[in-house]
Order: structure tokens, then C-alpha cells, then sequence
């Protein structure tokens, strides 16, 4: 296994910003790394050059944000910034040539926040070929022999943690049941992260409902059945309505495994309309509305995954690279389907109402939906 050099620059701008983030993980195997699978650090680059940020659309708070924290931590550190989001009406394809854009333009390393984690190779192919260095950022790129470097928090454990959370919470809620009936929620299928965060919490589940103690009523335990198009709150709120109709007339629904924030208010959302007494649900992201509603008892968990840290982590990357240096890695498990990657993992944090002002404290916004 390889060792890097660890670079610890700060970026000041970027640690007094606030909020969350969202990541990925195979288990498929793979081959060790090779000399050539990742682009050494060269020379650097001159003081000053541009930096490529491709986002996603604006869907969630912490792409938002994400945004803002690159704008003021890049011009901090000395880069010039070029941060652009995809349209939510045509995100692959503008992504696409946004990224074939900072590449004519001359951007030096460039930050992928990826759409759609298989359409990219070409991009991310042609970079490698300009002789510039491509980041995955919070999501993995799957495919892809020319993408260097993965930096997020790790998806695995997020998945763990919240199948943890959702044990916990029927425990708590229901101590005289000895079975909870539950029903599963992953992600867009098109975010390689999804099927690492429902695996992650299918590692810790799937041996509860193996033994009974879990009972999905809807028999829907397959990734592709519980998929949810586009992250998008709607679609999440139309499966739970049919769910419900088609399984819970006259039944309990206990607890549900959502696999983050905004899809978590509207399986809410679903079950207030039906008059059902609302279940244990988790999440993810930390949007300021599921604090609220963790802390008024409605959403039993999220997950803190600190946007500052990881833009931070990122800049901190691009220091190194910008001096000659090769980037810290803390992981080398990572395999999107053509290597392992060499990645930097932050570690997510779950948060029920008991620990939230304690997990909140550094970030003022949030802290001060716990106090209120």
C-alpha cells in the first residue's frame, strides 16, 4: 500500500461557514492499486489558477451550501474559482460540458459533485488527458481508470448508522413488541452513493429480518423496488401513499429506513395525511426542517456529515497538489468498477434529539434549532 504525504493547511473562510454533506462504497473487490492508477503530484501549479467545481442541481441544502463554502474557501486560499451547478432539467448533459468547459478553460484540478455517477468517464478521460487532476467529491465516479482521487464522508458507515438508529428507535417506542413491521426507502439509483448507504444499513438489518424481528409488510427489500428517482421528495411521498393503501389499512407501520432528510418529511408527510400515528424514520443531511422536526419527536434521526470539513478536506488536497505534494489518503477500498480509488473518508455522525445540541455545538445555525 502506498503512503502519501499529509498536508494540514487550514482554510480559515471555509471553518466559518455551516451545515452538511452526502458518499460511496463497493464491496465488489477489485485489484490493489497500481503505480499508475492514481496521477502523481508533479511540479504543482502557479499561485492563483482555477479550480473546477461541478455540482449537482440545487436539490438539497448542503449542495447550496457546498457551493458558497467553495466560492469563499478557494479565493482564501489563493485559487481562482469556477463553481457551476447542473440545471435540474437537463443535469447529465450540463455537467458534462460544464466540465468539458473547465477544461478548455484551463482549470488545473477540477471537483466533480457527480449527477449521474456513470456519464462522466469521457470528461473525466479527456481531463486525465490535458494533464489535469480530477477530485470525486462526495460521490464516487464510477467507471472511470482516469479519476484520481475520492474525498467524502463514508457511506458505508452512514448506512450502519442509520439501520442502527432505526433499531434503537422501535426499541425505545415499542418496548413491549417483540417483531416492528418497517418499510425500506435508498436513494436515486443514478447516485453510485445509494446502493452503499442501503447496503451499509442491509448489513445490520437484513440479519433482523432474517430472524423476525423485522417484518417489511410490503415484501419490497430489493434495492431496485425501493429506489427513489431524482432524491426527489415527491417520489418518495407517492410510494409511501401506495404502501400504505396497499399494506397498512389495518396494520402498524412501526418504522421506516430513509436515506436522508428531505425523502424522510415526506414519508412523514404520507403517513399524517393517512391519520396513521407517524413511525420511527431516519435520515441524513441535517436540513434545518428535520432538526426541527427531530426535535419535536416526528423524525426519530439524521446524519451530521459536516460540509465545512469536507470542503476543507478538498482544499486542503488542492494545497498539496498545488505545491507538488500528493494528497493525504486515509482508504484504499473504494472500487468504482475500474480500480480501487485512493480516497480521503470523513466520518458521519448520527443524531437523535439526545445528543443534537452536543453534535451541533461548533455549528450555530443548527445549534440553535436544538435550544429553541
Amino acid at each position: 500500500m502506498r503512503h502519501f504525504a499529509k498536508v494540514t493547511a487550514t482554510v480559515a473562510a471555509v471553518a466559518m461557514l455551516a451545515l452538511s454533506g452526502c458518499s460511496s462504497r463497493t464491496d465488489s473487490g477489485g485489484t490493489e492499486p497500481t503505480d499508475t492508477a492514481t496521477t502523481e503530484a508533479s511540479a504543482g501549479f502557479e499561485e492563483g489558477s482555477v479550480i473546477g467545481v461541478a455540482l449537482p442541481a440545487k436539490t438539497s441544502e448542503n449542495w447550496v451550501l457546498a457551493g458558497q463554502l467553495f466560492e469563499d474557501g478557494l479565493a482564501e486560499a489563493g485559487f481562482e474559482a469556477d463553481v457551476q451547478y447542473a440545471s435540474a432539467s437537463s443535469p447529465v448533459q450540463d455537467q458534462q460540458s460544464q466540465i468539458t468547459s473547465m477544461i478548455t478553460n484551463g482549470a488545473k484540478v477540477i471537483v466533480i459533485g457527480a449527477t449521474d455517477a456513470g456519464q462522466l468517464g469521457a470528461q473525466i478521460s479527456e481531463a486525465s488527458e490535458a494533464g489535469i487532476t480530477t477530485i470525486a467529491y462526495d460521490r464516487l465516479i464510477l467507471n472511470s481508470p482516469d479519476i484520481d482521487y475520492y474525498i467524502g464522508f463514508d457511506a458505508n458507515k452512514v448506512g450502519n448508522l442509520q439501520a442502527e438508529a432505526l433499531l434503537e428507535g422501535l426499541a425505545g417506542r415499542f418496548p413491549d413488541k417483540t417483531s416492528y413491521n418497517i418499510e425500506l426507502f435508498s436513494g436515486s439509483p443514478d447516485d453510485a452513493n445509494s446502493a452503499v448507504f442501503f447496503n451499509g444499513a442491509m448489513e445490520v438489518l437484513q440479519p433482523k429480518i432474517d430472524d423476525g424481528t423485522l417484518v417489511v409488510v410490503s415484501g419490497q427489500t430489493d434495492i431496485g423496488q425501493t429506489a427513489t428517482q431524482g432524491w426527489l421528495a415527491q417520489n418518495a411521498q407517492t410510494r409511501m401513499d401506495t404502501l400504505l393503501q396497499g399494506n397498512y389499512t389495518a396494520t402498524d407501520l412501526d418504522g421506516v429506513l430513509s436515506p436522508n432528510d428531505t425523502l424522510a418529511r415526506a414519508i412523514l408527510t404520507s403517513v399524517a395525511a393517512a391519520g396513521k400515528p407517524l413511525p420511527i424514520v431516519t435520515g441524513q443531511d441535517s436540513e434545518e426542517e428535520s432538526v426541527k422536526a427531530i426535535m419535536t419527536g416526528d423524525q426519530y434521526s439524521t446524519i451530521y456529515k459536516d460540509t465545512r470539513r469536507l470542503v476543507a478536506q478538498i482544499i486542503t488536497a488542492l494545497t498539496a497538489l498545488q505545491t507538488g505534494e500528493t494528497p493525504e489518503i486515509n482508504d484504499t477500498s473504494f472500487d468504482n468498477g475500474s480500480k480501487l480509488m485512493d480516497s480521503y473518508l470523513l466520518d458521519p455522525v448520527i443524531v437523535t434529539k439526545e445528543n443534537a445540541g452536543e453534535v451541533y455545538k461548533d455549528n450555530p445555525t443548527l445549534f440553535a434549532l436544538t435550544q429553541e
